[in-house]
């Protein structure tokens, strides 16, 4: 099976509005840099640029949690980020169900993060 199968499974299972969220997190990954790499790894979606690790989104039972490998070296004006905060590499962005995802603020973080890798 390949990555992309297992990521769409993995959404499949989910099957509530923690799928749909997982969805459209990876429609914006791939609207920013459609030559992302889909990977599976530790049982979750990473999604890759240039053989690095740019982010990774998994459902938890009250949450969507999208890590971002290198978060701490990214700018975060819209103060996005709410988990990991004191994490030395990484920083994350916990989304519960009655939260919206601010949709600009988020590409702005993952064109970031892109380019960090380059």
């Amino acid at each position: 099976m390949t990555a992309k199968e297992k990521i769409d499974e993995y959404i499949d299972k989910t099957r509530d509005w923690r799928g749909d969220l997982i969805t459209e997190i990876r429609d914006v990954i791939h609207e920013i840099e459609p030559n992302i790499v889909e990977e599976w790894k530790w049982n979750s979606p990473v999604f890759s640029y240039n053989a690095k690790m740019i982010c990774s989104p998994s459902a938890f039972k009250t949450h969507v949690r999208l890590n971002f490998f290198n978060g701490a070296l990214i700018k975060d004006p819209k103060q996005l980020f709410n988990s990991g905060l004191d994490a030395k590499k990484s920083r994350a962005i916990n989304f519960y169900e009655k939260d919206s995802m601010e949709k600009e603020a988020l590409k702005s973080l993952i064109t970031k993060a892109v380019k960090a890798s380059k």
